[in-house]
């Protein structure tokens, strides 16, 4: 699944085109993706102009003149490409076109399509007034690109929390948008050990650790490095256009098991923590 910088570089390559535009027709394939389509889903969207398209944890959300917000997550293998006019060829790289189940053609003669095999995706029109109330966001952390994003916030946020660095990391509702690969790759640059109790970051008076101001710094250089990267590209995830992300290629730890430790030499080992795999050094994370 898309993890924050999938997200944020799909967000970039499609903020230039559609913000400022309207949306002239909108194009539905199926009646849904993982959910139904909101009701009147196209006549709702037709005809506004999109003011603002931002990034809220690993959802997509377009900003309206009208009295909706789009919201759209991009499941376990949607992408967004953008053609210069309705019925061209696509570009380069593009997913299978019997895939594309929704397409938005603006003002200027672009065409925007979300293509989604196996449509764990979804989108959803949202109520300006209910949007900060709604199930999906009246319970998300904060971002860690966020200015609010330090030592100080990890020390409050992980006070008191017996559970594991990996599992409070991967909470979203204290930390908006971080996936598995970039807490691995994270934690193995601040030499942390995933098993580590989330409260050892946590001085008795509550302040920061020098660890936890390390870990801050270091979660945030390695999403910036990765959506500097066009982020992972491990099966699904491709660019609006069409080029695949290679962050991959910077992992350290993540997926390269038995494979030595850029930093120690030690061998890179892996193993299970709530379902999901962990990928560490057992010689200099602690």
């Amino acid at each position: 699944m898309p993890e924050l910088p999938e997200v944020e570089t799909v967000r970039r390559g499609l903020e230039p085109v559609m913000v400022g535009a309207r949306l002239d027709a909108v194009e539905q394939r199926r009646p849904d993706l993982r959910f139904p389509f909101p009701e009147r889903f196209t006549e709702r969207l037709t005809g506004l102009r999109v003011e603002a398209l931002r990034r809220r944890a690993k959802y997509l959300i377009a900003e309206l003149d009208g009295a909706d917000v789009l919201v759209m997550h991009l499941g376990m293998s949607g992408s967004f490409r953008i053609e210069q006019a309705r019925g061209t060829i696509p570009v380069a790289g593009a997913k299978n076109s019997q895939h594309d189940h929704v397409a938005f053609d603006l003002s200027t003669g672009v065409r925007i399509v979300y293509n989604d095999p196996r449509r764990f995706g979804f989108m959803q029109l949202i109520p300006r007034p209910e949007f900060s109330a709604h199930p999906l966001f009246n319970n998300i952390g904060i971002e860690p690109l966020g200015d609010e994003f330090d030592g100080q916030a990890l020390a409050k946020l992980f006070a008191g929390k017996t559970s594991s660095l990996k599992a409070a990391l991967l909470d979203q509702s204290l930390i908006a948008g971080l996936g598995n690969i970039y807490v691995c790759e994270a934690l193995h640059r601040a030499g942390l050990s995933p098993r580590r109790a989330a409260a050892s970051l946590v001085r008795s008076d509550g302040s920061p650790t020098k660890r936890a101001t390390l870990l801050a710094r270091l979660v945030r250089e390695v999403l910036e490095e990765a959506v500097a990267a066009g982020g992972s590209s491990l099966r699904d995830h491709r660019k609006t256009d069409g080029a695949l992300g290679y962050f991959q290629h910077s992992f350290r730890v993540y997926g390269r098991e038995h494979e030595p430790c850029a930093r120690c030499g030690g061998e890179v080992g892996r193993i299970t923590q709530s379902g999901r795999a962990t990928f560490y050094c057992g010689g200099c994370q602690r």
